[in-house]
């Protein structure tokens, strides 16, 4: 039997009327009426005639049926005005006046008139509408305080943060080698060389491990991106590699993964800027927005082009998270061009510089710019066997020239004339077959040697001479390390960003006064001569008596595996510069240094300099230790770096919170007629011939760097750990 009534299934649009007397219609059909003016629906059977009981029971269904429309269509109904009043909201949002918030305003009118030169913003939500660019100013971005009608689930208590995996140092390296990857030449010299010197990196873990005693350790998740070698920076040493362009970079870069992989960290590398947005969270358009999730690295490090492709992409979680960054920089950056107002002011502005990060983030490849952090390389050592192989087999009259690319060796004749009177000469410069190198026909040229041949040439060379250039690189300190002794131009006067063009435009005014200074300082004679080349009589007379002379191979610790190592560690478990707070700003008194607390430091007992008061607190989480710290006053014509080295010790910037106080003139007996605060890469200092006394406003224009000879500069110097400069003696 077909169902009694055939009720339509969807009762939205209004409510249904069940007749209880069932009308015709036109054709003479039962039908059920929709009201109002509803279509006609048609009683399968109208010869069918219902019996009372079921007639009540049929109308009683329809009642149900016809309570349940209705409370559907208030629902409706009710949906319908709300969304209405949402729709409204957005439309008709208001710029709020909140004083917590000023720059909202601006935004919001920024955003009206160039949401749509960035995809990213549509990424995120924005459709040109008023509430769209608040909620986007508000929840993504964090100019507008958050609207009061939007949905946000009721603030929860954060669950305690999950402990850290610890770092364990690890015995094998083929893990970072499947890290690093494939597809350029400059990776596969890395690899090689992680490869050939990966026996020493294992022993120098394992020390290392021995030495920390089980230290307790946080494993960091840190990201390694190498921009020079991306393709959108031009990527110019890839293709070098194989034809003697410079190779120091990647020599450190190969050096530092290793470092960081053996300390047991948790590692990201890309050299492409894909890889990078990827890693990254950078979400689709042209870089205005910030990432789409929190930044999923504990440290980051990176180059100068890297910093550049970061903040492009990062947006506003660029100046978030740059605390977290780590950039390697061969040459250094001062505090003056780090400072980006005061690069500007002053005239220290660069292509390189501005960035207004902390100073000691930047990392040298040479212990150069104490304002920078140290980083390095390692250099091959060797064995007990080898150290007397050398000894037996040197050749005191075979020179080897330091320079694999021919441009080096122009205008060298006179040099070269006068050292092949004593030493057979030998060169490693690149060449094509077709074209040989313009060296002179007595100079034995082996072309560019892969590196372990190039070592086998150092140990039988008596000397390794440079021609001036290139500048601070790796090969002088493997020649020591082989045994050669390193002869080299001292540079009257010294190079320059003022005086030369290789230097120019680089973020720092650092006088170089030799070829490689650091050998001249740190390492010197027997080992490292400097020498006048203008003089043919003292370049002639060093060349003889460097044949008489006998020297062991040597390397500083600082440039051994176990060296760069326990220098990484430390820096790593220390610097922390996302929670550590910057000095307060002066207060705007006439008088400011008054206001300030006491000194913590005192006279030392010759009445020379300060050190820490033996009745003053110690933060246990200072680093480096108080304890460490010196104060000395310099000389008008010396910056502090001068002034520490003079004295053995190096020159601290973060210990310069604790000079720049009035307080410290006075402990040092300096006559103050009047004491400024100003922003000054050279202060705090003393004008002694007016007595004018200057404090530092600006806590990231401490500098070690820089003289006036105006100023007598109060210097922060430490002492430190027998070659292990960047160190000082209680830092591990």
């Amino acid at each position: 039997m077909p169902p009694l009534l055939s009720l339509p299934q969807d009762i939205r649009a209004g409510h249904w009327i069940f007749h209880p007397v069932l009308p015709n219609d036109v054709a003479g059909r039962a039908v059920l009426s929709q009201a109002p003016g509803g279509l006609a629906l048609h009683h399968p059977d109208r010869r069918f005639q219902p019996a009372a009981g079921l007639m009540e029971r049929i109308q009683a269904i329809a009642q149900n049926v016809s309570d349940i429309a209705i409370k559907v269509d208030q629902i409706l109904r009710n949906s319908l005005l709300n969304g209405k009043a949402a729709e409204g909201r957005r439309d008709q949002c208001e710029v709020p006046r909140d004083p917590k918030y000023p720059d909202c305003a601006g935004k919001v009118e920024w955003m009206r008139a160039r949401w749509t030169s960035d995809p990213c913003y549509a990424f995120f939500g924005v459709d040109g509408t008023e509430c769209s660019f608040l909620i986007y100013l508000s929840e993504v971005e964090w100019f507008c305080p958050p609207l009061p009608w939007r949905n946000r689930t009721a603030a929860l208590p954060s669950p305690p943060p999950l402990p850290r995996v610890q770092a364990a140092f690890r015995s094998d390296l083929a893990r970072l080698l499947e890290l690093i990857g494939t597809g350029k030449e400059s990776l596969s010299f890395m690899k090689k060389r992680i490869r050939h010197l990966a026996q020493q990196w294992l022993r120098a873990a394992r020390r290392l491990k021995q030495k920390l005693k089980g230290q307790q350790r946080d494993q960091k998740h840190i990201l390694i991106h190498i921009g020079f070698l991306t393709e959108e920076s031009g990527d110019v040493f890839s293709p070098r590699v194989l034809k003697g362009g410079p190779l120091g970079e990647m020599v450190q870069w190969a050096d530092i993964l290793a470092a960081l992989f053996l300390l047991g960290h948790s590692l990201r590398v890309t050299v492409s800027l894909k890889e990078l947005q990827s890693h990254l969270g950078v979400p689709p358009g042209r870089g205005n927005c910030p990432l789409t999730n929190p930044l999923p690295f504990d440290l980051i490090y990176t180059d100068y082009h890297g910093l550049q492709q970061m903040k492009q992409h990062m947006g506003l979680s660029f100046k978030k998270y740059r605390c977290r960054v780590r950039v390697i920089d061969t040459f250094g950056t001062e505090p003056a061009y780090n400072h980006e107002e005061y690069a500007t002011l002053r005239g220290y502005r660069t292509n390189w510089g501005y960035w207004n990060l902390q100073p000691t983030q930047f990392m040298t490849m040479f212990p150069h710019t104490p304002d920078n952090s140290f980083m390095g390389f390692v250099s091959e050592e060797l064995n007990k066997t080898e150290r007397q192989f050398i000894k037996s087999n040197k050749v005191s009259s075979m020179a080897v020239v330091y320079g694999k690319e021919a441009s080096i060796w122009k205008g060298k004749e006179k040099f070269l004339a006068i050292l092949n009177k004593y030493m057979e000469i030998h060169g490693t410069v690149y060449y094509e077959t077709q074209r040989p190198p313009e060296v002179p026909a007595f100079v034995k040229n082996h072309g560019l040697l892969p590196q372990h041949e190039f070592q086998q040439l150092l140990r039988k060379a008596k000397l390794f001479i440079g021609f001036g250039f290139p500048y601070e690189g790796p090969a002088p300190l493997e020649a020591i390390a082989n045994g050669c002794v390193f002869l080299q131009a001292r540079f009257d006067p010294p190079h320059s960003s003022l005086n030369h063009e290789f230097f120019r435009g680089k973020p720092t005014s650092r006088e170089v006064s030799s070829q490689h200074p650091y050998a001249e300082d740190f390492i010197g004679k027997p080992h490292v001569w400097t020498v006048d080349y203008n003089n043919s009589e003292e370049f002639e007379a060093a060349i003889k008596t460097i044949m008489r002379t006998q020297v062991d191979p040597y390397l500083p610790y600082e440039y051994t595996c176990e060296g760069m190592l326990e220098r990484i560690h430390a820096y790593i478990q220390h610097q922390d510069f996302c929670t550590t707070s910057s000095p307060p700003l002066p207060p705007k008194a006439k008088s400011p240094a008054m206001q300030s607390p006491p000194s913590p430091l005192a006279l030392s007992p010759n009445a020379t300099h300060l050190v820490w008061s033996p009745s003053a607190s110690r933060d246990p989480h200072a680093w480096p230790p108080v304890d460490s710290l010196q104060v000395w006053v310099s000389e008008t014509r010396h910056a502090c770096t001068e002034t520490c080295r003079r004295r053995g010790l190096v020159c601290e910037p973060t210990f310069f919170r604790f000079l720049n106080k009035k307080e410290v003139f006075l402990q040092l007996s300096i006559t103050c007629d009047s004491t400024e605060y100003e922003m000054n890469h050279l202060y705090p200092a003393v004008a002694e011939n007016v007595h004018e006394c200057y404090l530092q406003k600006e806590p990231l224009l401490f500098s070690c760097a820089g003289y006036n000879t105006k100023y007598r500069r109060l210097c922060p110097c430490r002492d430190y750990r027998k070659g292990q400069v960047a160190l000082c003696r209680d830092c591990l």
